[in-house]
């Protein structure tokens, strides 16, 4: 991406997380690359880690 961002699908669930609008509900600004997330930080949707997330192309 333009913008240096990524997005992130995860594996189990696939609910994406877009580094470029974070998740501001949880507390995670625009921006935050995934790898930057704590590591106590799991999927919104179905509770899988954050090892659990594949790049997207």
């Amino acid at each position: 991406m333009a913008d240096g961002t990524r997005k992130w699908r995860c594996k189990n669930c696939g609910w994406i997380y877009d580094e470029a609008k974070g998740i501001p509900d949880q507390g995670v600004p625009p921006g935050t690359r995934l790898e930057d997330l704590p590591e106590e930080w799991y999927c919104p949707d179905c509770g899988s880690e954050k090892d659990d997330f594949e790049l997207l192309g």
